[in-house]
């Protein structure tokens, strides 16, 4: 059988993989369905946030473990498919689509490359995901897994009107090989993973990783919070900060916009802030404690390959800090943070306006609302194709408002930042 087109039902069965993970809601899905996904998720342990481990993502430890498991993997997803379905996930290893299919907006806004898991069968969908599963280490795999569980939420409690929440694509650039380079690509709303494996290495810059509500409670009683740990480890950065440090990092009370949104061209801003070479030697620590949010989606041996070496450009690496000096999500509208040097890019916004989606009782705009971006300045997508502006109506909302959809309340015809008016926002 084939799927609902509204997959926030139908992924809501392969998220009961996990003990139904996000408690959400799945009426109107057929049992039989989620039955077939939630297995063919295959039995990770229950778990409800992003600190929490799944014994069904990959346990490589080692780059090249990562790197064969992972084409094995695809491999083994393109065999179920058709030959029209193999097409729309295949490109060359440099098509353009590689930088121009990927944003923070649901799939309704910007056109994303490859197929859409409503369009595979249940036994596709989970030869998919059990790519991302050989590709993600268990905390990246669960953290994805309560990025789409938030999604589903909001499509199911909140009075959002966009229907295409949930939704998610999968892509692959080049041969799926050990031997050769070639990309991942998987996304949807509030996730775009891009992951290059070249000359036996892998990087997943560019990547952005958002969620909303930032917080929430299933129907079990137990919290989901997929994005936690970059607000633990980000404040514990900015505590171990002297007064001094902290003067030198912070802009204001005011949050800033996004410099690059996700999918979208731009030149990296640096010299604002707090130099890393003003930093102890445990407070880079803590800030690669900070970037490794990003860079750690891997094995254990992708993750300090990639630390290491931004270690060696933190003393060139600014950071800046505006809004909330105190992790209290019950005041304020949340914080911005930026990590700019000459190996890492990183962006940390909360986003002011809930996008016209709320929820009674529950946090969908500033501390809960979260939207980030992880680029390499020297190597993003291994240098395989050059940035491009995402497809589309927007061009992946470049511009000041951060990749936000503007408020349904303007001018018919009139656009600002590059988004159309009166659309749902992001």
């Amino acid at each position: 059988m084939r799927l609902n087109k509204r997959l926030p039902a139908a992924l809501s069965g392969l998220l009961l993989s996990t003990a139904l993970l996000a408690g959400c809601s799945t009426s109107g899905t057929d049992e039989t369905t989620t039955t077939t996904v939630s297995s063919a998720a295959a039995s990770t342990t229950t778990s409800t946030s992003s600190d929490s481990s799944s014994s069904s993502s990959s346990d490589s430890s080692t780059t090249a473990e990562t790197i064969s498991n992972t084409a094995e993997a695809a491999q083994a997803f393109l065999a179920t498919l058709s030959t029209e379905e193999q097409d729309a996930v295949l490109y060359d290893y440099d098509a353009e689509e590689k930088s121009t299919g990927w944003s923070n907006f649901p799939v309704t806004f910007v056109q994303r490359s490859g197929v859409n898991l409503t369009d595979l069968t249940e036994e596709q969908q989970a030869a998919a995901l059990n790519v991302l599963k050989n590709l993600l280490n268990n905390d990246a795999y669960q953290m994805i897994e309560d990025i789409m569980a938030s999604d589903q939420y909001l499509n199911d409690e909140s009075n959002t009107t966009e229907d295409s929440l949930g939704q998610y694509y999968i892509a692959f650039f080049g041969d799926p090989s050990s031997d050769s380079d070639w990309s991942i690509q998987f996304g949807g709303h509030h996730i775009g993973i891009n992951a290059t494996f070249s000359d036996g290495a892998i990087t997943f810059a560019p990547t952005h990783l958002g969620t909303q509500p930032s917080e929430w409670t299933n129907e079990d009683g137990e919290t989901v919070a997929a994005l936690s740990n970059m607000y633990e480890t980000a404040f514990a950065f900015y505590d171990s900060l002297t007064e001094e440090q902290q003067a030198q990092l912070y802009q204001g009370e005011e949050l800033d916009s996004m410099v690059c949104a996700p999918g979208s061209t731009c030149d990296y801003p640096t010299g604002t802030g707090l130099k890393g070479s003003d930093l102890t030697d445990e407070q880079k620590e803590l800030l690669l404690d900070v970037i490794a949010n990003w860079v750690g989606l891997a094995d254990e041996e992708t993750t300090e390959t990639e630390l290491d070496a931004i270690r060696e450009t933190l003393d060139d690496t600014y950071i800046n800090w505006s809004g909330a000096t105190e992790y209290d999500t019950s005041t304020g509208d949340g914080i911005y943070f930026q990590i700019s040097g000459p190996k890492v890019y990183i962006e940390f916004a909360n986003q002011q306006g809930s996008a016209g989606a709320d929820i009674d009782g529950v946090i969908t705009a500033g501390w809960g609302h979260i939207h980030t971006i992880y680029r390499d300045p020297t190597n993003d997508y291994a240098n395989s194709v050059t940035q491009e502006a995402a497809s589309g109506m927007m061009g992946g909302g470049p511009g000041g408002n951060g990749g936000e959809m503007p408020s349904g309340d303007m001018p018919t015809g009139e656009m600002r930042s590059g988004t159309p008016s009166g659309a749902p926002s992001n």
